[in-house]
């Protein structure tokens, strides 16, 4: 590595931080030799300040010059080549054919973004026009965009060392509107963190952006990051993790002088139901589909389904024996790290021993190294899931619960006592569904993504995705952290009132250079403004 055991700040290397860490290999249970050092209270306040000072000038760039700014990211991250890759491997465990599947996808979701602002039309422009002579009183002139909120904080997550991290669903988001980004890397894997934000900073300034626009700063704890979000001049913060760690930074950023937006993915158990006719249809074919899903990634992704519910039917068995055969097939993975296990192991103990909850299967193959978890199915009935509220509860892992109900209205009873999810999954042939419209209307209600015959894993880079959903699943089921709409979580809208023309943004001047889609009198245009205002009631006054 080119640069070991720093911070950045900025375009600055800090100096040593107090405490030091290194990169655990969950695979061989060991360390790498290179040491990395917990900012220190000097280098936060030092990148907060670099950040206060890059928000105007970033801010009010052209839209063409941030989108170079992050296509240059994309080619310094490609640059880095098997490096990044052979880094992550070691760090995370993960396959290296995922990892390279998770960098393209990191890719294209930062070009999505260099799109999206170029293009134009995200800062929803509404244009009306005076009405000078209306009675009883004049209709001023008004205009809305959305512009920047600020520096966003942003944490790393644990599972995706590239999608969700240094240049991940927040960060790529935050700097296309316009917003400083200071990153608090995840201790997981502050090797592959090191690179990207080399790779960022590189970008930065081949691209002539202003010094602060990003930083990084490492922690092996949580000193850093509550600093960082209590710091008043954070403005909104981006995480995807647990439940506990989501909850702890919306507090922190709800208890400040000036509240600030905690956007969090906490989590979930995307559960699947299965209707008695494609149940009877397609036994084995939905065995090996869930058990691919529940054991993707060896369970670590926020998509995995915990939960599967079927009604009581003379095809169950059937289904479970399929079901058994091929989860004692899966091979064992190696997770994240050495806690994520200990706890895997931990919550799978704890839901094992609940009363009438039975194994149903589990992984076969012994482990061959270390932090190894076997995948764990357990079984049981509607009456012991509607009692036991911890059944509910998510199991970061190759863990899934099937429940069997005895008939629909004990399935709607136990749809309606979950929490928020991210999906859920409803397996039936158009005609069942049609059949259960109460049991349609609960599940829309409880994710932000409603899938029909398919399994949660796999979430689409695009418009119409929205990945978020009620509490607790994220912290607001408004928000998407994937797809073009991931922008608004850092933008507000700000109305310019009677302003003269040449004073406005380039986006709600009365010409439209940039071609952008507008909102002009009511109507939507690419045209210059050239109408007055349209004709409406006046306020009452």
């Amino acid at each position: 590595m080119a640069i070991q055991g720093k911070n950045f700040i900025g375009y600055q290397l800090s100096a040593e931080g107090q405490n030091s860490f290194k990169s655990y290999v969950p695979a061989q249970d060991t360390f790498l030799p290179e040491v990395f050092y917990q900012a220190t209270s000097a280098e936060v306040e030092s990148a907060m300040k670099l950040a206060e000072a890059a928000t105007l000038p970033f801010g009010s760039l052209p839209a063409a010059k941030r989108a170079a700014f992050l296509r240059a990211i994309c080619e310094e991250i490609s640059s880095l080549g098997d490096e990044l890759l052979e880094r992550a491997h070691l760090e995370t465990g993960l396959p290296m054919a995922r990892l390279q599947g998770e960098r393209g996808r990191t890719i294209n979701q930062l070009t999505q973004f260099a799109d999206l602002i170029e293009e134009g039309s995200w800062v929803d422009a509404s244009i009306d026009t005076a009405l000078p002579d209306r009675l009883p009183a004049p209709k001023p002139d008004i205009r809305k965009m959305q512009v920047p909120l600020g520096p966003v904080v942003v944490f790393g997550s644990s599972n995706f060392p590239f999608a969700y991290s240094v240049a991940g669903v927040d960060t790529g988001p935050a700097l296309a509107a316009g917003n400083p980004v200071i990153v608090k890397a995840h201790p997981a894997h502050p090797g592959v963190s090191d690179l990207t934000a080399q790779a960022i900073v590189a970008a930065a300034r081949k691209t002539g952006m202003p010094e602060g626009v990003f930083s990084m700063l490492y922690d092996s704890g949580h000193e850093v990051g509550t600093a960082l979000v209590k710091h008043p001049v954070a403005k909104a913060v981006g995480f995807t993790g647990s439940l506990k760690g989501g909850m702890a930074l919306f507090k922190l950023g709800q208890e400040r002088e000036e509240p600030i937006p905690v956007f969090a993915e906490m989590g979930s158990v995307n559960p699947v139901v299965i209707l008695p006719g494609t149940m009877a249809a397609k036994k084995e074919q939905l065995a090996k589909t869930l058990a691919g899903s529940v054991t993707l990634g060896v369970g670590q992704f926020c998509t995995n389904p915990g939960l599967v519910f079927m009604l009581r039917s003379d095809d169950n068995p059937a289904f479970e024996a399929a079901y058994r055969k091929e989860i004692e097939l899966v091979a064992r993975g190696t997770m994240l790290t050495r806690g994520i296990c200990e706890n895997y192991e931990r919550l799978v103990a704890h839901a094992a021993s609940q009363p009438g909850a039975s194994l149903l299967a589990t992984t076969a193959q012994p482990s061959n190294g270390g932090n190894q978890a076997p995948a764990t199915i357990l079984k049981t009935d509607g009456r012991t899931f509607l009692e036991n509220p911890s059944l509910q509860e998510e199991v970061f892992g190759p863990f899934s619960l099937l429940v069997e109900f005895e008939d629909m209205e004990a399935l709607e009873n136990g749809v309606a006592r979950l929490k928020g999810q991210l999906t859920v999954s409803l397996f039936a042939d158009p005609a069942e569904a049609a059949a259960a419209p109460g049991l349609l209307r609960l599940l829309a209600r409880k994710a932000g993504r409603f899938i029909m015959n398919g399994v949660p894993t796999g979430v689409e880079v695009c418009a119409s995705m929205h990945h978020g959903g009620p509490f607790p699943a994220s912290t607001d089921a408004r928000f998407t952290s994937v797809g073009r709409h991931a922008i608004y979580r850092f933008t507000r809208p700000q109305s310019f009132q009677d302003w003269d023309d040449s004073l406005l943004p380039s986006e709600l001047q009365n010409g439209n250079p940039g071609n952008i889609l507008r909102l002009v009198n009511n109507e939507w245009t690419k045209a210059p403004v050239i109408a007055a205002g349209y004709q409406q009631s006046a306020a009452i006054r």
